[in-house]
């Protein structure tokens, strides 16, 4: 047997070394707006005198994030965030929202007809330089096009309109022409809010666990303290197959969502696990992603794909299939590049935390989120997903006009847990991949943390990067094992 095997073999039978608390009396989360000041463990910080509290906060360990700030639990109520937003931040306009639509429908129609009625040989006879300029024509189309998918979004979210089937509608034809399942995305979507930082509930972006990350590396996880860090190269590498396919990996195999399937209420996850063959995905009505009563939803989320798969098809037999790659399919990687792009940056960053379930709440796992700054094509272009996505995680009714309002008035009482990066605006946010890619690998509690705070867990990384990761042993099996 080959070292590597054997490797293998014992990884297979070592004890998990994270915490994985149980949480029978608190998978279900509560309503937001019940959500409790307190934590829901019966030890909260916030339930206890100050002289306790801080006797409890020695005994369960100092919480620090990536870059070594000492994290203290929000105790703050949805109430309290709803009572401090401006009542008119909650009225919602169809005829602005559908302004809008119009806005982004008619850029990307007057790009379409611009480019393709002078940027001919006639009028550009250099080849090359009629090549860099329909490579700008992709680029300039991918952020139009991610406008209109912000756009649908919102409508997903019932912040576009007061009226629920003309925010269907909308959103239904403007995600439909982006390849987009509306009612299936909607509906996963609106569980990904439900339960934002929650290991075991969230829908997008779960980070990996020590023993996950050094189980896909081929270590264990008390080796990764030991690693050399992971070469620049690489984290490229990761990078660009992330931006190109990570939307389509999420949508046809839940790649980055939980993987937690076995419970879903009516047995739907039974046998069934994230990646190839599956069985989750967004387009098949038995997903475990959604329940009996989505079936049709999702049937007619597939017709609306299937519609304009078949409109493309049409466009590329007629007019050429490398006019079609130029006029839709890269502008189409663009908008998928931007989509992964914004949500990974929303929920993966130095200084966020992951919930276990028994230390999670609604209000805890929505402050788990941080804005940032893209300048003129995050505001404009992106409706203000980038800035804004903070108070979108508590309230995701308030249209993105009013959000930058609303989200000055609850600053006040979000206080020290309001995350923002908006150093050095659209450059900022580039480098911010790059920083979050090297130093946010995998999730653990903070050194020597117990009780409750041994649920709250932050980034780590083998780069040598902001607090290092917990020093651990070979448990006595495995140590036995080799020996042997």
């Amino acid at each position: 047997m080959s070292a590597v095997t054997a490797r293998k073999g014992l990884m297979q039978n070592a004890p998990q070394l994270e915490s994985t608390a149980s949480s029978s009396s608190n998978s279900v989360a509560a309503s937001p707006e019940d959500t409790p000041r307190q934590s829901p463990s019966s030890t909260s910080l916030s339930s206890l005198g100050s002289d306790s509290a801080l006797d409890l906060k020695n005994a369960n360990g100092k919480m620090l994030d990536t870059y070594g700030n000492e994290f203290q639990v929000p105790d703050f109520t949805i109430k309290q965030i709803r009572d401090a937003i401006p009542a008119h931040c909650f009225e919602r306009s169809g005829a602005r929202g559908l302004a809008y639509v119009a806005r982004d429908v008619t850029s990307l129609a007057v790009t379409f007809y611009l480019f393709n009625t002078y940027l001919t040989p006639e009028n550009v006879p250099f080849k090359s330089v009629r090549v860099l300029l329909w490579a700008v024509y992709t680029f300039v189309q991918g952020l139009f096009g991610t406008g209109l998918w912000v756009l649908a979004h919102e409508c997903g979210h019932q912040s576009f309109s007061p009226s629920k089937v003309l925010n269907d509608t909308v959103g239904w034809f403007c995600h439909s022409a982006l390849l987009v399942p509306y009612f299936s995305w909607k509906i996963s979507h609106g569980k990904h809010h439900k339960a934002t930082g929650h290991m075991q509930r969230d829908m997008v972006f779960v980070p990996k666990t020590r023993d996950e990350y050094a189980s896909r590396a081929g270590y264990y996880a008390h080796e990764l303290s030991e690693l050399m860090e992971e070469t620049p190269i690489l984290t490229a590498g990761t990078m660009i197959g992330q931006q190109l396919v990570g939307w389509l990996l999420y949508i046809n195999f839940n790649v980055t969502g939980h993987n937690y399937h076995e419970r879903q209420s009516e047995g739907r996850g039974k046998g069934k696990r994230n990646g190839y063959g599956g069985g989750v995905n967004h387009f098949d009505p038995s997903s475990p992603l959604y329940e009996s009563k989505d079936g049709k939803l999702i049937l007619l989320s597939d017709l609306g794909l299937a519609i304009t798969a078949s409109v493309l098809f049409w466009v590329g037999k007629s007019f050429g299939w490398t006019n079609l790659a130029v006029w839709y399919i890269l502008p189409y990687l663009w908008v998928n590049h931007w989509l992964v792009a914004i949500t990974f940056l929303q929920h993966t960053d130095p200084s966020l935390p992951h919930y276990e379930p028994h230390a999670w709440n609604f209000a805890r796992g929505a402050a788990a989120t941080i804005d940032r700054e893209f300048g003129f094509i995050g505001r404009q272009l992106f409706h203000g997903i980038v800035e804004t996505h903070v108070l979108h995680h508590f309230v995701s009714t308030i249209p993105f006009y009013h959000a930058d309002e609303a989200t000055e008035a609850i600053k006040p009482v979000m206080g020290q847990h309001y995350r923002s990066d908006v150093k050095d605006g659209p450059i900022g946010f580039l480098k911010s991949m790059w920083r979050s890619a090297r130093m946010c690998q995998w999730i653990e509690p903070s050194e020597g943390t117990q009780g409750e705070s041994k649920g709250v867990l932050f980034f780590r990384n083998r780069n040598g990067l902001g607090v290092p990761p917990q020093k651990m042993f070979a448990p006595a099996e495995l140590l036995g094992r080799t020996a042997s």
